[in-house]
């Protein structure tokens, strides 16, 4: 692969979607509201062919015992573990909503607990949210059930009491081993533990272990990083998703406490990807795209092979595009030609329920335009390539006519070495997959029609 030169890091130091959907949240509307979902939940219904195809349920539970500096995600920071329980009885509510729409007894293939911090709830309250989804919904064999983890709040006691509730994959927030990048950013968690938690998740066969790392913190140097790299190597989780860090203290507040002359420039944010990818491909990952890694047997590296990846609002997914309904405080889902977002507040949530009403206060019902560019973007992401022919045929349009003016675009990105253009395809080169976010925005039509990326992370 050739050398990743200044004048391409200067030109592609901008900030862009990380297109876990399209059109992207910030591209939700408030006009979108309740009646909008309730409609695409009652065609989920009624459509004979869509009903029968299993769901994604993401669960959102926003509280954290402690503050993350770099965090950019809802949450509420409490020690008061009495919150969790008038919590669960509204997750019952909004559950109780989408069963009357929908029917009960969905057949559920995916299901993920996010936050926050999901162990956040005890024992029981686990096994209560677990309890009343089995009720609702049939959660089918074999699917794939994951839970985010902070290392900090379980042992291997509550790991044991996940397996039985039927978790079989565990997502640990590492971010990084070397002391000093934990101390900038208020997470201290010595390797030890987590070593210690992932020899125990693996004695009781959960299926995947993922680990979760950020390039770009405070205190973070290329050299601190290979360390990280090398303890992360030696746990040998089966997947790794690594993110970089996006500075952005106007939007969170959490932020504001990092020291923004302790944070990595362009270059050095750009060699830690480097070696990343580097360290991992030497340990035996597959690169399975922009911030996935996977050992080769893991699901996700399977389908990476096969042509069946996907990438939703969890990142990249063996599952296909399915529907995902969200539940909780600000959870996003996706039914039909549709997306939605709960209230971002915990009030507003509760409220709403409280008056009988699908907490749902933004959204959008996307275009047939939205769809064939979604359908290029995702390819792009998740396969490196866009075969004309197939996207032709999907969607009924001359690939070259419809998208002449992206086409032309791309040559100049070609000329860079980024991407190969044919007549049958683009093609995303090795030193493109380093911009892979780059040469997607050349799709997005809302990008494209308004220069403002400040809401968005930077793509290196």
């Amino acid at each position: 692969m050739e050398a990743i030169t200044i004048e391409l890091l200067t030109k592609f130091d901008v900030s862009g979607p990380r297109y876990t959907s399209y059109p992207t949240a910030d591209r939700f509307v408030e006009a979108f509201r309740e009646d909008d979902y309730v409609r695409a939940l009652e065609q989920r219904r009624n459509g004979p062919a869509v009903r029968s195809l299993p769901l994604s349920l993401y669960v959102h539970v926003p509280f954290c015992e402690s503050l993350c500096y770099y965090c950019a995600c809802n949450k509420i920071i409490t020690k008061h573990h009495d919150r969790a329980a008038p919590y669960l009885r509204y997750l019952a509510r909004e559950v109780d909503l989408h069963v009357q729409r929908i029917g009960a007894g969905q057949p559920v293939s995916q299901l993920h607990l996010g936050g926050g911090t999901p162990t956040f709830l005890n024992d029981a309250e686990l096994g209560e949210l677990m309890a009343m989804l089995r009720r609702n919904f049939a959660l089918v064999p074999g699917g794939e059930y994951s839970i985010e983890i902070d290392p900090r709040t379980i042992d291997e006691t509550r790991l044991g009491t996940l397996a039985r509730l039927g978790f079989n994959r565990l997502s640990f927030g590492v971010q990084d081993f070397d002391p000093l990048v934990q101390k900038a950013v208020h997470r201290i968690q010595p390797a030890e533990q987590v070593f210690a938690l992932a020899a125990a998740a693996r004695r009781l066969g959960f299926e995947s272990l993922n680990v979760d790392l950020i390039y770009g913190l405070p205190k973070q140097t290329p050299e601190s990083f290979d360390r990280t790299l090398a303890q992360v190597a030696e746990l040998r989780p089966d997947r790794i998703a690594l993110y970089a860090y996006a500075h952005l203290p106007e939007r969170f507040k959490p932020q504001r406490r990092i020291i923004a002359i302790d944070l990595p420039g362009a270059a050095g944010k750009v060699s830690m990807l480097a070696r990343s990818l580097a360290a991992f491909d030497a340990a035996g990952y597959v690169y399975v795209g922009m911030d996935h890694f996977a050992l080769p047997d893991d699901a996700l590296a399977v389908a990476k092979r096969q042509g069946r990846l996907h990438r939703n609002f969890q990142g990249y997914s063996t599952q296909p595009d399915c529907d995902l309904i969200g539940l909780g405080v600000s959870a996003i889902g996706k039914v039909g030609a549709t997306y939605s977002q709960n209230a971002k507040t915990l009030e507003e949530y509760q409220d709403m329920l409280d008056q009988g009403h699908l907490p749902v206060v933004r959204g959008l019902a996307v275009s047939r335009d939205d769809l064939l560019r979604r359908a290029v973007i995702m390819a792009l992401m998740c396969q490196g390539q866009v075969q004309y022919e197939a996207v032709e045929q999907g969607h009924l349009i001359d690939f070259k006519c419809y998208f002449a003016t992206e086409l032309e675009q791309l040559r100049a990105m070609q000329d860079q070495g980024l991407v190969r253009l044919t007549d049958a395809c683009i093609q995303v080169t090795p030193m493109g997959w380093f911009f892979v976010r780059g040469v997607a925005m050349v799709f997005d039509k809302y990008l494209q029609a308004d220069r403002n990326r400040a809401r968005f992370s930077k793509i290196i």
